[in-house]
């Protein structure tokens, strides 16, 4: 009996013993990691990059143990080629849009900060041609954001330090610089199947051009299946101004209510 007394104490010292060693093992000194994934509809902000039509994405990320951090990511799109059809019709290239960014993560109290720095770059985009080259200017954007976390909410504000997506107002001569994209958004673990919940609300705001100015928002369940395997599942809308928003193409409103599924596969190294 004693034997088997030690036995226990001598077993729930050494799971004791296993437990604390994983709590205080050492953090990494980087992270990094790589994905790949579809999406039945690229929605950013509420609009679609891709009229509607499903998109092929990827990126990696580095991370620091001190809060710096860099990144890349790509995805298809189809806006701008599509505005091509803008009468007098031109030949417009652009069919991927390849974002890279860096930034810094630290907290102050029970509030998590994270400040960066956001290029967008459409390799080759001539987005400045379509409509006879006075609609638009390059699509090239650079933004610097702003985020704080408390809890479940993330407040998060973008501020454009170029024309914003190529928007430009040629009747009164007016770019775009200083447009700003304000978010709300929150993720809250649900008690059923591992789901999380994803509701979203943010106003683009476009400085010297009101018509493209508007409100998105948005709710999503994610699962994670496991081995790098996650899907999600949103319903996206805005208010967008359903003329300035419409598709080149086919006249279709690129900010219509709609769901979009995306399934994607990480990788960590």
């Amino acid at each position: 009996m004693k034997k088997l007394e030690l036995a226990i104490l001598l077993s729930g010292l050494a799971a004791s013993g296993a437990l604390m060693a994983q709590t205080n093992a050492p953090q990494p000194d980087y992270t990094l990691s790589a994905n790949v994934g579809v999406v039945s509809d690229y929605r950013y902000r509420g609009i679609s990059q891709t009229r509607l039509k499903p998109a092929l994405q990827g990126g990696a990320d580095f991370a620091h143990k001190s809060g710096f951090y860099v990144g890349t990511w790509l995805s298809t799109i189809k806006w701008i080629e599509d505005t091509g059809d803008i009468a007098p019709r031109t030949n417009v290239d652009g069919p991927v849009e390849w974002d890279i960014y860096g930034g810094y993560k630290f907290t102050a109290g029970p509030v998590g900060f994270d400040v960066g720095v956001l290029q967008y770059w459409y390799p080759g985009n001539s987005l400045s041609d379509a409509g006879g080259g006075g609609l638009y200017k390059n699509a090239n954007t650079t933004e610097l954001y702003i985020a704080g976390t408390y809890g479940p909410a993330t407040l998060k504000y973008s501020h454009a330090l170029t024309n914003l997506f190529g928007n430009y107002n040629f009747t009164d001569n007016q770019d775009t610089k200083g447009s700003g994209y304000l978010d709300l958004s929150a993720t809250f673990e649900l008690p059923w199947y591992g789901l999380t919940l994803t509701p979203h609300v943010g106003h683009q705001r476009v400085r010297n051009l009101g018509v493209a100015s508007y409100t998105d928002w948005s709710l999503a369940l994610g699962k994670d299946f496991g081995n790098g395997f996650s899907a999600s599942l949103a319903y996206v809308d805005t208010d967008a101004d359903t003329s300035f928003y419409a598709s080149p193409v086919n006249g279709k409103f690129m900010g219509k209510g709609g769901a979009v599924v995306g399934v994607k596969y990480t990788h960590n190294f």
